[in-house]
């Protein structure tokens, strides 16, 4: 499963999933975890995948210099 952290509030994550967004305990997360980390669900806890991160921050940056292309 994964999922990516759209925001916190208070003591829960707010999750976006491939079906939607789900409340998750921040306690369930690892202390690292930060808005807009992709994560993924394994062996029966969250761990953020740096990998899909990374990608999906350059892809993010990209997107939005080309709107602020002339």
């Amino acid at each position: 499963m994964r999922a990516v952290i759209d925001r916190f509030e208070g003591e829960l994550a707010v999750m976006e999933f491939e079906d939607g967004y789900k409340n998750i305990p921040r306690k369930m997360l690892p202390p690292e975890a930060r808005e807009g980390d992709v994560l993924v669900f394994q062996d029966e806890q969250w761990r953020v995948d740096k990998g899909a991160t990374r990608n999906s921050k350059e892809k993010i940056e990209k997107l939005a210099e080309e709107l602020w292309e002339d």
